[in-house]
């Protein structure tokens, strides 16, 4: 949509609501007309200050796209998530204007709605001006401040005083496609609700229990709701967050996916001895190169593995195998009379799951996993790699490689030939995949035959992009969040600790069974209690007055004063964002662990990814994330290395996890399946070219 239509509309909307509530009849409604007067004013103030900014972005943006037919970077989705945010402010001025005389209408709902639109909108315009300053800095085409460490600081710092909360209570997804919405709200309802109860000494089921039961005020209330994910995002441990993400291993939820996906004849997990492996090098197989198993942080360690495959194959039942499996019997569909042994197939698919390097393993994401291995008739290995920050880097590169070493070796007992070999992954699962690569390469062993990378973190720092910008209003991946595990993975601050044999999840769960009556038993006391007692909640709400808001804002001197001694970022006179009540604690990633080319490919030499194999990038135009995917692919094309760049609109980060919730998470899924089978299916993969000299 033309943004000068946006704007143009949005001045009439304004005047219309204006001229209603301060004309000769004079409605009488109080002090809520007055506060959405003054709304609407500060709105419209709003939007004539933004039209020129959003005018001097569209004639430039172009310049930092991948390349013309692949639209997409951070100041793209900055303008596009404003103008989403002004169409809903348009969409409700327009309701307000014409049924403020309906007898049923609620003018302290309305006037709530557009203050917290009022509030996005003015946290949305300091963005942009931040990426003004971000555009002024850089070099044309350049999405990060590299080499600004400043710059970057200040980003941080900025991002410490600023109010969220605007954005994960009325306002909560409003750029994203309405189906996302449900989901969203659902995520976000549940992570606070979790908040609250974790740290009660109870396991992590029960924990779930618990808040499930406390949930409800945050349903009826969205300003607490939005005030507690900030308080959660800016100030909660590590552990917090990877208790609640890895709420989805649990044997419930885990057990509702498995019925709704797809079902296979072979899903099974395993774990592969710490031995030394021996491979052919790829520029002459005469020759070997020896493979140690992974030793970083605690010595030699087994890897853990789960196979997944839709049709039975030679290899995957035998004993060679099946001696592997963390599983007694392996639950192989070997016993049903109609279930035949198909051959081995030239394909095999390696995958490495997402989770910030901090939670989930392939459980979490089976469900894709299970497609893939259908839709591509396809055996796939995912690797369970040791988490941060009982194991940060390089643990999880070496277990990797390691079983990409092994599968190539034992590529018969997985039912495939490996004639093409494809990796797969999702956000730090992505990472690896690349990381994997470039580790195959230095070693001079074969390479995988292409990459499928969704939504990659490629570059593991704070530093400042457009894109990142949007941790502000992500209620998927905020900058606190994403801080804390970017220094996890790097090893700051944390000790290593060797993670015990087994499974955890099952470990946990009769624990979790017996104390789910006491739990639901307290979780509703405290339900009711929540609603009996007004003082448990009022006082730890935003104020959602507009004056109150103003007051807010001016405190900016006190709240934000954090000592810099860099650069400065600057808004224009008479203009401040709105400040939180306590600022975040987020600590800028300062570690050289973080510059390591096997950390942040990004940062890596041409030399260390000359050679790596055909890389298919899917990213989502609404992550964080994005502009690590764009520079990234630029990076490879400029080298002449083979990349194509795909940008999924409208999705947040994560959607491969989120099967059948839209019609555009569907159609994000396709495009990952189609970038594998074009690995899988090109004529001349790399190895062969390699053999062939």
């Amino acid at each position: 949509m033309d943004h000068k239509v946006v704007f143009a509309t949005l001045e009439k909307v304004c005047q219309d609501n204006i001229s209603v509530f301060c004309g000769p009849s004079r409605l009488p409604h109080g002090t809520a007309v007055e506060r959405l007067v003054t709304c609407v004013k500060q709105i419209q103030e709003h939007g004539r200050a933004l039209e020129p900014i959003v005018t001097s972005f569209t004639a430039v943006y172009h310049h930092y796209d991948f390349d013309a037919q692949t639209p997409g970077n951070g100041y793209r989705t900055l303008v596009k998530v404003l103008e989403a945010c002004l169409l809903h402010i348009i969409h409700k001025a327009r309701y307000i204007a014409s049924s403020y005389s309906n007898p049923f209408f609620r003018v302290d709902h309305n006037t709530s709605e557009m203050e917290a639109y009022c509030s996005a909108l003015c946290q949305l315009r300091a963005l942009l001006h931040l990426a003004q300053q971000l555009i002024n800095d850089n070099d044309c085409g350049q999405l990060y401040s590299l080499q600004d460490e400043d710059l970057s600081r200040s980003f941080v710092q900025e991002y410490s005083s600023m109010h969220k909360a605007c954005f994960y209570g009325r306002c909560l997804g409003f750029q994203y496609s309405p189906s996302i919405r449900p989901f969203l709200q659902t995520v976000v309802i549940s992570m606070v609700s979790y908040g609250e109860t974790y740290g009660k000494q109870q396991s992590g089921l029960g924990t779930a229990a618990l808040s499930l039961l406390t949930s409800g005020k945050y349903v009826i209330d969205p300003e607490l709701r939005g005030a507690e994910f900030e308080r959660i995002t800016q100030n909660l441990d590590m552990q917090f967050w990877k208790s609640f993400w890895n709420l989805t291993e649990s044997g419930l939820l885990s057990g509702f996916n498995r019925i709704a996906s797809k079902q296979v004849q072979v899903n099974f997990t395993m774990t592969v001895p710490p031995v030394t492996l021996r491979l052919p090098l790829a520029s002459d197989p005469r020759l070997s190169v020896t493979v140690s198993p992974p030793i970083a942080h605690w010595g030699p360690g087994p890897v853990h593995m789960r196979l997944i495959s839709y049709e039975l194959r030679e290899g995957q039942n035998s004993e060679e195998l099946l001696v592997l499996s963390r599983t007694k019997p392996p639950p192989i569909s070997t016993h049903l009379p109609w279930v035949q042994k198909q051959p081995r197939s030239p394909w095999l698919l390696i995958h490495f799951h997402g989770g910030g390097f901090v939670a989930q393993t392939s459980k979490s994401h089976e469900n894709y996993l299970r497609s893939w291995s259908k839709e591509l008739n396809v055996p796939v290995l995912s690797v369970d790699y040791s988490l941060s920050p009982e194991a940060p880097f390089p643990r999880a590169l070496e277990e990797c490689f390691y079983a990409y070493c092994w599968a190539l070796n034992n590529c018969h007992l997985l039912g495939s030939t490996a004639e093409r070999v494809c990796l797969a992954g999702d956000s730090a699962g992505g990472n690896l995949c690349i990381t994997v690569s470039m580790k195959a390469i230095s070693t001079g062993i074969r390479i995988p035959d292409g990459i499928m990378a969704a939504y990659p973190a490629t570059l593991l720092t704070t530093d400042a992009s457009p894109s990142r910008l949007l941790t502000l209003i992500d209620p998927l991946l905020p900058l606190g969040v994403l801080t804390k595990c970017i220094n996890a993975y790097a090893g700051i601050d944390y000790q290593t600790v060797q993670p015990a044999l087994g499974s955890s999840t099952l470990s946990t769960l009769s624990r979790d069974t017996a104390m789910l009556l006491s739990d639901l038993t307290q979780g509703a006391s405290n339900w009711i209690q929540s609603f009996l007692d007004p003082r448990r909640t009022s006082g730890r709400s935003l104020s959602r007055s507009s004056s109150q808001r103003q007051t807010e804002t001016h405190k900016m001197s006190n709240q934000a004063s954090v000592p810099n001694s860099g650069a400065q970022l600057c808004y224009p006179q008479g203009f401040e964002p709105l400040r939180s009540e306590s600022l975040a604690m987020v600590d800028p990633t300062s570690c050289p662990v973080i510059k390591n080319p096997f950390v942040s490919p990004l940062l890596a030499p041409n030399s260390m990814l000359k050679g790596l194999p055909p890389v298919h990038i899917v990213a989502s135009a609404l992550d964080a994330l994005l502009d690590d995917s764009v520079m990234f692919a630029k990076k490879l094309r400029d080298m002449g290395q083979p990349v194509s760049l795909t940008v999924a609109k409208d999705l947040p980060h994560g959607f491969l996890s989120l099967p059948q919730l839209s019609k555009e998470t569907d159609v994000a899924a396709e495009v990952c399946i189609a970038r594998i089978r074009e690995v899988f299916e090109q004529e001349n993969p790399p190895h062969d070219l390699v053999e062939e000299t």
